[in-house]
């Protein structure tokens, strides 16, 4: 460590000893002639000249001290006006000095030649010798560069290159997963009771009150269901006589409250138990909503040629009234555009094989990676028939792709649970089937290197390195080994 220390302080010492610098002293006796010509106090009477002359020479006080001071300058380009001692008094002359010099010496003969001044104090000033030209290779890996300043101007940018470089490291798998591993599992392993519980829980709702299911979609970790699960308990004990309407339902802890498109009930985590209580009261009232449903989708199909009307896997949940509203605006829209204009004449008789995914007025307009017609509820018809007229094998595409990549996937997924050993493996929404493929191929392409890493694992893919409270080890479907 010494010696690499000793070794480092020895190069920067003959790289910054390259050139030398003039002292403060000599560069005011040389700067003098210039001073005398510019100074604002000659142009008392004529204050535009006398203001330019005083704000250049600010900036070119800050310049010469950067310079003495080792420090690196960006070019700069400054005005200054002098009396011209041949003509008429008030007449001037504007000059423009550019200085981009890294060398204070090269920067005063720069400001004393562009005012035709005379430099010979500044040559009868000897210059340094010149130093040996030879390489001067350094094995930076060798070298603790810890004490090293990024703002050095020699070694600075070494600094930052490594500092890049052991970030770039530490976010490749196997060294990420060499560091995280333990504390995976001993997140895991400690939460192992909360699931039991948790998992305990959902049947004694779902026996009890007859429900198909118990869902949890909501973002929060495990902690928070068990704690939804025990309110609901309560909620239950305590108004027994209107529980009956969940007989054959799902009951899902969600961002909101109220019934979604499929029927499912609906509970807000974050929201009071007096709430839930309302929805459950109620939830006839919704399913009469509900129920209308399937007739203004059938609408949709109809006058847009026999599309199918569908939801995407990962829709944002939407609930019954606003779909309902959603779906009237949508068919309004293109009632019109086909009773002023009529669909294109290269359009299919039926659009049967496609399928039209309604969404809300600010939803995306796009083709699902499953070859759905995502449209806002918002679309004008004629942008609406032009988006499908563009897209039409492209969906038709993506459709094909779809059906076969979700086997692939299913086979990869189950492959890497087994031979892994994992305890679980999942995917973010935003992970489609084709890089879920590329991620699970590549994990089993690099076993040999990562096997004793991912064993025990409950592991998800996603876009991002992560270790969550509850154990699960999140990494990018891109990562790299």
């Amino acid at each position: 460590m010494l010696q690499s220390l000793r070794h480092y302080g020895e190069v920067h010492q003959k790289l910054v000893t390259c050139v030398r610098h003039l002292t403060t002293t000599e560069v005011s006796t040389a700067l003098r002639p210039f001073y005398f010509n510019v100074h604002p106090d000659l142009f008392g009477q004529y204050p535009s000249q006398r203001a330019i002359n005083e704000n250049s020479l600010k900036q070119l006080s800050s310049i010469m001290e950067m310079l003495q001071a080792k420090r690196w300058i960006k070019p700069a380009s400054l005005q200054f006006y002098l009396r011209d001692k041949k003509c008429e008094e008030g007449t001037f002359r504007l000059i423009k000095i550019y200085i981009s010099e890294r060398d204070i010496r090269e920067a005063v003969l720069t400001i004393l030649r562009a005012c035709d001044l005379p430099t010979e104090y500044v040559d009868k000033i000897p210059k340094p010798p010149e130093p040996k030209k030879e390489t001067v290779r350094i094995n930076t890996n060798n070298i603790d560069f810890s004490k090293v300043n990024e703002n050095d101007p020699i070694f600075g940018p070494i600094v930052m290159r490594q500092k890049i470089n052991e970030a770039k490291e530490a976010l490749k798998l196997k060294n990420w997963l060499v560091k995280n591993y333990q504390s995976a599992l001993e997140k895991l392993e400690a939460n192992r009771p909360l699931r039991e519980e948790v998992d305990r829980l959902r049947k004694k709702i779902a026996q009890q009150w007859k429900l198909t299911d118990v869902r949890w979609d909501c973002g929060w970790n495990v902690t928070h269901f068990r704690g939804c699960l025990q309110s609901f308990m309560s909620l239950a004990e305590q108004h027994p006589e209107v529980m009956h309407v969940l007989k054959d339902r799902t009951l899902v802890f969600a961002p909101f409250t109220g019934i979604s498109l499929e029927g499912h009930i609906m509970l807000n985590s974050g929201e009071v138990r007096h709430n839930w209580l309302d929805l459950i009261k109620n939830v006839r009232s919704h399913d009469k909503i509900l129920f209308r449903i399937p007739g203004f989708e059938k609408s949709v199909s109809q006058v847009l040629r026999g599309i199918k009307v569908g939801r995407r896997k990962f829709m944002p949940k939407v609930l019954a009234g606003e779909y309902e509203r959603n779906l009237q605006q949508i068919t309004t829209s293109l009632s019109d555009y086909r009773g002023r204009r009529g669909f294109p004449k290269q359009w299919p008789q039926s659009l049967e094989e496609f399928e039209i995914v309604v969404e809300t007025e600010a939803g995306p307009l796009m083709v699902s990676p499953t070859g759905q017609f995502i449209v806002p509820s918002s679309l004008p018809g004629f942008l609406l028939v032009n988006f499908i007229t563009t897209n039409l094998e492209h969906a038709k595409e993506k459709m094909t792709e779809y059906k076969n990549n979700k086997y692939i996937e299913r086979s990869l997924q189950k492959q890497c649970m087994d031979e892994f050993k994992l305890f679980n493996l999942g995917k973010d929404d935003n992970v489609t089937p084709d890089l879920m493929i590329k991620c699970c191929e590549r994990l089993l392409e690099k076993k040999i290197d990562i096997e004793q890493y991912l064993s025990g694992i409950h592991l998800n893919v996603a876009t991002y390195y992560s270790v969550l409270s509850d154990g699960v080890v999140c990494i990018p479907w891109n990562w790299k080994l």
